[in-house]
């Protein structure tokens, strides 16, 4: 079966678990072939839980959940030593991060102490425990559920742990068709289980290796530095976008053209990615009436193509 074959089979079987939501698959989909971390932000009840595990079962790969509590502390997710008296010895236990794809269920339920825990996991693919080091499974992706900031027992996730999200993506209310088809069937949570894995491991690295082979042209090299160049000149953001959110970028609009069934990458590709991948690295500027995404929508009209 082609790569393109392959990518549209993974996309039909999500969207028909998520229904009503193809753009928000499409990009789900992307995120992880790009190698990324995802961040799903939206008001409960929409389908961010049912997605994840859907993308755990379709891709194939070892899922482990957990919940973001107020309580939750930083070994409930590394792992902790327990005495052993067999062996006379400390043996350590390792945590639900120890997993392919680890299911952050509203991450920002939890303090900063335990979000922070993910920072090492995240960036480098390893934790650091008690004096060792211990790499992570391959691939390793982090999903993870947000509920907007302004609910209660929220606590905002710090720019360090946004920047390790590669995307974040809403999915939004469904539309009526779409609703109605959930109210019939009483919603399709119950479906999760029975979806079969299309993908194994050394497929799903076959595809990532196939993303950093898709072309790159120095016309959009120089597109998406004007673009970075933009978000630092002071016009939009308080601060502008890093060489590694920019590396982002690029790798994600590498990815969204293989979903699309091509070998290059196209200003399209940038475009259709980059409120995605940026919008949650910025702070636009005091006297800005728009929100982040809005900005980076004005900001791209005005930056243009050369």
């Amino acid at each position: 079966m082609s790569l393109q074959n392959k990518v549209q089979q993974i996309l039909n079987q999500l969207n028909a678990l998520i229904v009503g939501k193809p753009e928000q698959v499409r990009d789900c989909v992307t995120c992880l072939l790009a190698g990324g971390h995802l961040l799903l932000e939206d008001v409960p009840g929409v389908g961010k839980t049912t997605l994840a595990q859907g993308l755990a079962h379709t891709f194939g790969l070892a899922f482990s959940r957990v919940q973001f509590t107020a309580d939750l502390m930083p070994s409930d997710l590394t792992g902790v030593s327990v005495y052993d008296r067999g062996r006379e010895a400390f043996v350590f236990h390792p945590g639900p991060v120890f997993a392919q794809i680890l299911l952050a269920d509203e991450i920002n339920r939890a303090s900063p102490k335990s979000q922070s825990a993910l920072l090492e996991a995240m960036e480098e693919k390893q934790v650091s425990a008690e004096g060792q080091t211990r790499p992570l499974p391959t691939p390793f992706f982090v999903i993870a559920t947000q509920n907007p900031l302004e609910q209660l027992g929220t606590h905002p996730l710090p720019e360090s742990q946004l920047d390790r999200f590669l995307m974040r993506v809403s999915l939004g209310y469904p539309d009526r068709a779409a609703e109605r088809e959930l109210l019939r069937h009483n919603g399709h949570r119950e479906r999760v289980a029975q979806l079969p894995a299309l993908l194994d491991t050394a497929e799903l690295l076959s595809l990532q290796q196939a993303v950093l082979q898709v072309q790159v042209s120095d016309a959009l090299l120089d597109y998406v530095q004007d673009l970075i160049a933009a978000t630092r000149s002071g016009q939009w953001f308080v601060q502008g976008l890093s060489p590694r959110a920019g590396i982002a970028l690029l790798r994600v609009a590498k990815a969204h053209a293989l979903v699309q069934g091509r070998d290059y990458a196209a200003p399209d590709d940038v475009q259709a990615m980059l409120v995605q991948t940026i919008s949650h690295r910025l702070l636009p500027i005091a006297t800005a009436s728009r929100n982040a995404q809005e900005q980076v929508l004005a900001m791209m009209n005005a930056v243009g193509l050369r």
